[in-house]
């Protein structure tokens, strides 16, 4: 039986390379060649990837239009009201133009003092557990608010803690884009594993996980991912969320595991 999924599995990761990436918000980080801007784009693909996937990419075409293709170059040289102003009228799903705002107003703080995402998180890292990470870098984008009033729900929502339940779908995702290397993930943070990673759990990687008994678990949860990533874990122990995007995709597009 396990022999049989093993195969399956990797069938399907074979089957769903560079050729099938649309449509996928890691479209956007593919479009730069950058490693800083491929960071960064792929962080703000991250965050806005929620809801269907035309929704996704009509939000994100309108940021990139916004920052006029540049958007490393946009954050260094835009000011707080500047971006203010140029993202009166953003919104997606849960985020309000507020919202949208401040991410990038506090993403323009951190470039501004030199810094990038790859700094930032590996200084929460520093060869601990993955998910205690997820939980400082979340609470950075929290807590940091200069001239902000306390997080709206809508950003609240962007940065969503595992020890309280939260599945961390995105920032999972993230991290599978920066950490895994393959024609799809980019594979720049080399200092954690692949091994380390989660996978990242929405309804699509949840109803097949169910269906393959990769998890017993009914609600997504930050314990279901955990479950589902050890479990495929037995199938490759040193990179087992590769077939995140294979799963899902198949989710997206309503084909058959089989």
């Amino acid at each position: 039986m396990q022999k049989n999924l093993k195969q399956k599995l990797e069938y399907h990761y074979s089957a769903f390379d560079r050729s099938k990436l649309s449509p996928d918000p890691l479209e956007f980080p593919h479009r730069f060649t950058n490693p800083l801007e491929i960071e960064l784009v792929a962080f703000i693909a991250s965050v806005f990837a929620y809801g269907n996937v035309r929704q996704i990419g009509t939000a994100l075409e309108q940021i990139l239009r916004i920052m006029k293709q540049t958007p490393l170059k946009y954050l260094q040289h835009s000011s707080p009201s500047g971006i203010k102003k140029d993202f009166h009228s953003l919104t997606h799903r849960f985020y309000t133009p507020q919202d949208s705002a401040r991410l990038f107003q506090l993403l323009a703080e951190l470039y501004s003092k030199g810094q990038t995402l790859k700094y930032l998180f590996e200084s929460f890292y520093n060869g601990g557990e993955i998910k205690s990470a997820i939980s400082s870098f979340q609470k950075y984008f929290l807590a940091h608010s200069t001239n902000h009033p306390k997080p709206t729900p809508g950003f609240r929502f962007m940065f969503p803690l595992p020890e309280k339940g939260s599945a961390c779908k995105r920032i999972n995702l993230f991290l599978r884009w920066m950490v895994r290397k393959d024609e799809l993930d980019f594979g720049f943070w080399d200092f954690i594993p692949p091994s380390k990673l989660i996978i990242p759990v929405d309804t699509h990687i949840a109803r097949i996980a169910i269906s393959l008994k990769l998890t017993t678990r009914k609600n997504v949860s930050w314990q279901m991912a955990e479950e589902i990533t050890s479990n495929l874990g037995k199938f490759d122990p040193v990179d087992p969320v590769k077939y995140d995007f294979a799963l899902c995709h198949i989710g997206i597009r309503k084909l058959s595991f089989d």
